[in-house]
């Protein structure tokens, strides 16, 4: 194409067409040719080099050209995950009748943040402190997200200076483990824990730390649990009197405590490649490999002659002699056994520790370890103060609980609600969204869970369905009859019977069907 210019000189002729050829013919930021002015009789008349670098204003375009956006991964990290209505409604039933539990036991909140100062968490979790989640240094402090709520709970007990409380939790904790997510590990999961921190008479508060949780348990549905006990200052005798030194103590109890994961022989490795010898490992054997009991495994360690002699032993069959014989008086249920191969690898514990594992059931065929535990740990407020306060307490890992719950709900093909509306309001006809929302506030006011369409004119049958697909057991209808005689049509949903029943006195008549649903519905489960 033609350009109609008329510049000065030639040269400027040449300089003016490099400007514009260079960003046709070389985008890059290259110089790669020349251009030329030609006479009409082919002689070279003027040249000037396409040099393609930008000017200042390609370099302030090229700045302000936006970057092309990478395409988003929608995902959950790992280890993590979203609950969805339904896992919701499981997860509300299951807190709520944990609370009720801890609650029967005079126990008060209490609520901690879910990060801590890192120097507080470190040390307190022996090997299983590389699991610790840490987090960038945030104006000077150097946090971690909390391991689990006990810590925290010794750090508040210390820093108010309190001499006693019971106390319950429920929150998340973080790990960095690796995640199981069919078998409810994950990196992010909730514990429900219980405490009490004072002085209390030798297993007192011990056992009824073991009660609460077989309580929950039972409370939940479960049958097929086992609470296994066992107390540290036995299991600290037991490596004493097979020639452990009392440095690998810890180091040995936490090889101990993967014997409901791994093999024996699994474990004997991890204890030769920590330092220790042959013969005591084949002690150690003989002694935390001994059948589960309960009082006749007291009397019958009492006996044994490699354990005679010893203080700690001593003292800690004295303790669970003690249990048992409270458990009794509370009676507790036939699933606590004492199992010397229990370990619990936390290093904070100094007494009684005890763990809960449900077995596979046919309606449920899922193993997920344990699912609570606990122990004494009187050392844990003194690494935070001077003064030791004593303290016991359990956890419950809901996850895994949940995890169970669900698997049985599918195996029974048990529909789960996810709300808790009781009344719908239906329109048999138009325009009837005025005397909806009349009737709506009503039941509101009245305290009654209530819903509607939010849709003007919505479809008879359309508000039926939506009932039976959220289980809303009655339905409130509402018609041009129904307002010329101040009356409402009362619908059980499931049965589909229904009857009129006056404007003013709705309210007491959804009450008593409510009341009759819910005495046949517990008449059937029973």
């Amino acid at each position: 194409s033609s350009l109609l210019y008329k510049p000065a000189s030639i040269r400027q002729l040449a300089v003016a067409a490099s400007q514009i050829t260079k960003s046709i013919l070389f985008p890059s930021n290259q110089s790669t040719g020349r251009i030329r002015i030609m006479s009409s009789d082919a002689a070279v008349v003027s040249e000037a080099p396409v040099v393609a670098q930008p000017d200042d204003g390609d370099k302030s375009k090229q700045q302000q050209r936006p970057q092309q956006r990478q395409k988003l991964v929608l995902k959950v990290p790992k280890g993590m995950h979203d609950r969805p209505p339904v896992q919701m409604s499981v997860r509300e039933d299951v807190l709520q009748k944990i609370v009720r539990v801890f609650k029967s036991h005079d126990a008060e909140c209490l609520e901690t943040p879910g990060a801590e100062l890192k120097e507080v968490l470190t040390g307190k979790y022996g090997e299983d402190s590389k699991l610790i989640y840490d987090i960038c240094d945030q104006g000077g402090e150097l946090l971690s997200l909390r391991y689990d709520l006990t810590v925290p709970f010794a750090r508040y007990v210390a820093m108010n200076k309190l001499q006693s409380m019971r106390r319950y939790q429920i929150g998340p904790v973080y790990r960095r483990d690796q995640p199981a997510m069919t078998r409810g590990r994950y990196r992010e999961f909730y514990q429900c824990d219980f405490d009490i921190a004072g002085e209390s008479e030798p297993m007192l508060a011990d056992s009824e730390c073991v009660l609460i949780l077989t309580e929950v348990l039972s409370g939940l549905g479960f049958s097929n649990y086992t609470v296994r006990v066992n107390h540290r200052l036995l299991l600290d005798g037991i490596f004493q009197c097979c020639g452990v030194s009392e440095a690998l103590f810890r180091p040995i109890c936490s090889a101990v405590d993967k014997l409901d994961k791994c093999s024996w022989d699994e474990v004997a490795k991890e204890m030769s490649d920590k330092g220790l010898a042959d013969e005591p490992i084949e002690r150690i054997r003989q002694l935390v490999l001994t059948p589960r009991g309960s009082a006749d495994l007291v009397d019958q360690l009492r006996e044994n002659p490699a354990l005679k002699g010893n203080a700690m032993v001593t003292q800690a069959l004295d303790d669970m002699s003690r249990l048992f014989r409270y458990l009794g008086l509370l009676g507790c249920p036939d699933q606590v056994r004492f199992d010397l191969s229990l370990a619990r690898g936390l290093d904070y514990y100094t007494g009684l520790i005890y763990e809960a594992v449900l077995e596979p059931t046919p309606d449920c065929n899922v193993t997920v370890g344990s699912v609570a535990g606990g122990g004494r740990y009187d050392k844990l407020v003194g690494m935070f103060t001077k003064k030791d306060i004593p303290c016991v307490g359990l956890s419950i890992g809901v996850e895994r609980l949940f995890t169970i719950l669900e698997q049985m709900h599918k195996a029974k093909e048990q529909k789960i609600r996810t709300t808790a509306t009781q009344v719908y309001v239906c329109s048999a006809q138009k325009n009837l969204l005025e005397e909806r929302l009349r009737l709506c506030g009503q039941l509101w006011c009245a305290g009654l869970p209530a819903a509607h369409s939010l849709r003007s004119n919505p479809k008879l049958l359309t508000q039926f369905q939506y009932c039976e697909d959220t289980g809303v057991p009655i339905a409130l209808i509402i018609g041009e009859s129904e307002l010329r005689d101040n009356k409402v049509k009362l619908r059980c949903i499931a049965s589909r019977k229904e009857r009129l029943v006056d404007r003013d006195s709705c309210v007491d008549e959804v009450r008593a069907e409510l009341a009759s649903l819910a005495a046949a519905q517990q008449k059937t489960e029973q």
